[in-house]
């Protein structure tokens, strides 16, 4: 069965399409417009897929059609900063379309490919400490933290609506990477936040479903 990559195209979705493929993996990669770097990961690529749209998803579930999914990860982001003071309409356009992408891309994303997933098999959304309300200790970035809160919520709601059919749904923060999106600010690089991603992914369960995860060293986060 396939593994199924929702924003591939560069930093942690790139890296983790690399990383799964190189082990052998049957894995699908999609992006809005494919670099040569994701062609070149051996990946099935799809282009032209926005998780802020339904008429995108809805056509890479029709492709999709007979093949079964094992995974499917949601790794589209978008980060953009808002302070306290500077709240002007282009700062609330800017946490608008961080609500689009980060909280809900992954619902919609959900609702049009959840029907291909295999009974047993497992939906990831990487997320953020960023949206843990009990970890925010420096403010500021609000339409960033509060998206990433609200896909926490809908996760929860996904983890028991789909637990029937055994699908186990994992909220997974990658560690602070160093990639274009944090102008390669960070702790880590893309392979070692890769491969946590991975491993959580390889070996959530049913019983950890819904839970809040930092995905490199395993730590249950609070929310």
């Amino acid at each position: 069965m396939a593994k199924l990559i929702l924003g591939a195209n560069r930093g942690i979705g790139l890296e983790t399409t690399r990383q799964l493929c190189a082990r052998g993996d049957h894995v699908i990669a999609t992006a809005r417009s494919a670099s040569e770097e994701l062609r070149n990961t051996g990946a099935q690529v799809h282009e032209g897929v926005d998780i802020t749209r339904h008429d995108t998803l809805d056509a890479l579930a029709d492709e999709l059609s007979g093949q079964p999914l094992e995974w499917v990860l949601v790794v589209s982001g978008l980060m953009r900063v808002q302070r306290l003071g500077a709240l002007d309409e282009a700062a609330v356009a800017g946490i608008r379309a961080q609500f689009e992408t980060n909280a809900l891309g992954p619902l919609m994303a959900a609702e049009a490919l959840h029907p291909l997933l295999s009974d047993g098999g497992k939906l990831g959304i990487v997320t953020s400490r960023m949206g843990s309300i009990g970890d925010n200790t420096s403010g500021n970035s609000y339409g960033y933290r509060m998206s990433k809160a609200a896909v926490n919520m809908a996760a929860v709601s996904l983890a028991h609506d789909l637990r029937p059919r055994g699908i186990a749904v994992a909220l997974l923060h990658p560690g602070w990477v160093r990639t274009d999106m944090t102008s390669q600010n960070g702790l880590i690089d893309p392979p070692e936040s890769a491969a946590g991603l991975i491993d959580r992914m390889d070996q959530v369960s049913l019983e950890d479903s819904g839970r809040f995860w930092h995905a490199p060293n395993r730590e249950i986060l609070p929310w």
